[in-house]
């Protein structure tokens, strides 16, 4: 048993094992929102419907480093078990997530807009939603493969981000469980068995820094 193992309760370490299997093979990018309330809650549903890893993409000329480093440092506790990736420029950020997945779905609202449940969330999809005042850029919409709307039936025709992501996330997890996709931590895959890894450095490296105190 490696050493990591060794200081972690069966518990924890059965959590860690559940958590990882469940990782899904989907991401969420977030241009240009301000808020970091709206940004930890979408990290939360990230990371309860099994997103690994959460692009924060940052091109309004109000928005530089100074409050790039600003979310990093307020950012809500769950980000330690997340990976996330800070960009200043729409072509670095969308051609890294193209890398990794099939395809980038806009939540943007145009003739050829769709409806999110009738749109194949169980690829791997990245997920591109903007700010409640602007939207998804134009620059960022040339790399979606389709736009994706949420159907609303009230007055006010738009959500909280934080909400349409949590909505659109749900509504991904829903087909994945539907497809089985939700896989029993028996059968961890050998890319699953990377988050579990990583999961235990972090908590090895939690404990070492306790130690040390």
């Amino acid at each position: 048993m490696k050493e990591d193992q060794l200081i972690i309760t069966e518990e924890r370490l059965n959590k860690f094992t559940r958590v990882a299997a469940s990782r899904q093979h989907m991401t969420v990018i977030l241009e240009n929102v301000h808020d970091k309330h709206n940004i930890g809650a979408v990290m939360r549903t990230c990371d309860s419907v099994g997103v690994q890893e959460l692009y924060i993409l940052y091109t309004d000329p109000g928005l530089g480093k100074a409050h790039l480093d600003r979310v990093k440092a307020s950012s809500t506790g769950v980000r330690k078990w997340l990976d996330i990736h800070f960009y200043m420029d729409v072509d670095e950020c969308m051609t890294a997530v193209k890398k990794k997945y099939d395809k980038i779905y806009a939540t943007h609202l145009d003739e050829e807009s769709q409806s999110l449940y009738a749109t194949d969330l169980s690829e791997g999809v990245a997920l591109l939603f903007g700010n409640e005042r602007d939207g998804v850029s134009q620059e960022a919409l040339t790399y979606a493969d389709g736009n994706i709307l949420i159907p609303q039936y009230g007055m006010v025709d738009s959500l909280n981000i934080s909400v349409a992501c949590a909505v659109t996330l749900y509504e991904a997890s829903r087909q994945r469980l539907s497809k089985d996709m939700y896989i029993s931590p028996e059968s961890i895959s050998s890319e699953n068995q990377v988050h579990l890894d990583r999961f235990l450095a972090k908590h090895h490296e939690k404990y070492v820094q306790k130690a040390q105190k």
